[in-house]
Formats: C-alpha cells, structure tokens, sequence
C-alpha cells in the first residue's frame, strides 16, 4: 500500500468492506490485493489465506476488549466478576460496532457455533483470560501430586463452562433484537451472577431469577 504503513488492522478492515459490499469472499489473493493495491507479499506477510483471516477477526475484536479493560488501572484491583463482566461489556459492544461482519462470518451456523471454525483460536485466547482471572481457589501449599491432577482437571472444567457460557451469550446476542441490543446486556449480568453464586454456592435465588428472564424471552419468540 503506497505511501501508507500496512497494518492488520488495515488489511481485516479492506477485507471486512469487500466481503460485506459483496457477500462472498474474493476470488483470490491476487485479485484482493490488485483491488488494494497492495503486493501479495504484503498480504502474506499477516495472514496464509482467507479462511485464517476470517478465523482471526473475532479473536481480534477479543484482543482489543482485553487490552481496553486492562489499560484501567483499577482493573487488576477488581474482582473476577466485574473483570468478567466488563470484559463481556467491551466486547459484546465490539461486535455489535461490527455487527453484519460478525453475522457473515458465522453464517448459517449460528445453533451449532461449537462446529465453526472461525471460533476455535477465539476460544485459545478466552479460555487464556480466563485462567488469568483466577476464579477457582487457589491450591493449599504442599499438596500432592494426585491432588495438583485433581486441581487442574477442576480447572479445565471452569474454562470448558465459561466457553459454554460464552457460546450461549454469543448466540443470544445474535437472535436479540431488543434495541441496541439491551437484553444482551441483562443477559450477561444475571447469567455471570449466577455462575458466581454457583461457586459460592448460593445459586437458587440467582437462578431463578436467569430462569424467569429465559422463560420470558422464550415466550416473547
């Protein structure tokens, strides 16, 4: 790109366009970079091919909503579940600034998101963040081996629930048609506040209370 540094922000941000204007993927790198007048080097120097380009947009958006949370000073101060939330806040508003990018990129597969592709280094880099919150309790010094196993099991097991939990979020933000996407946001509030109690177990107030938001959304459709 002539006279202008490359970045790949600026090379998701030219492909974002194209496919939107258009519906469908280039025909090729070649004709692509012809377009942007870009070389193919240029192109190749950030990504192989499309599909991991369009694999790397949401772990992009996840990316930007990590560090925007993170420049707080407060943040590392805070609670896990306010820095669960403030992270679903940041990027759930990230998506919905991009929201026909996101639609096109998941396609027809929006009740079996656990099948796209386009999910799967999304999940590395959630599930990362997720151990960085700590939200297990911590083991007991001088443990053993057996126990340390148990330890890490158990908190593979959190990672596993949260992704559900996210892909759950994920697919209610799509289908929400609430305005500016205002049940997501509740969604988010009471379903991270019931997976909180659930591990202070205190989960049946919690739980009735995402139960009848639930209920009453099922009703509404």
């Amino acid at each position: 790109m002539k006279n202008t540094e490359l970045t790949q922000e600026k090379i998701l941000d030219l492909y974002s366009k194209y496919v939107l204007r258009n519906n469908k993927k280039p025909l090729n790198v070649f004709t692509f970079c012809d377009d942007h007048d870009l070389t193919e080097s240029e192109f190749y120097s950030f990504y192989a091919n499309f599909d991991q380009l369009e694999a790397d947009y949401l772990r992009f958006f996840m990316d930007q909503s990590i560090m925007l949370i993170t420049a707080e000073d407060s943040y590392y101060m805070d609670h896990a579940k306010n820095k669960l939330l403030s992270f679903y806040y940041t990027f759930f508003e990230q998506l919905t600034l991009n929201r026909s990018l996101v639609i096109y990129l998941i396609g027809q597969d929006k009740n079996n998101l656990e099948n796209v592709k386009k999910l799967w280094s999304l999940k590395r880099e959630f599930q990362r963040f997720i151990r960085s919150l700590n939200i297990s309790e911590p083991l007991m010094d001088n443990v053993n081996d057996r126990m340390e196993k148990m330890e890490r099991f158990k908190n593979k097991g959190i990672e596993e629930l949260y992704w559900g939990h996210f892909m759950a979020t994920l697919k209610f933000w799509i289908e929400d048609t609430s305005p500016n996407f205002e049940k997501t946001d509740i969604f988010i509030e009471k379903s991270v506040d019931t997976s909180f109690e659930l591990f202070e177990i205190k989960p049946l107030k919690k739980l009735i209370d995402l139960g009848k938001f639930l209920f009453k959304e099922a009703k509404s459709k």
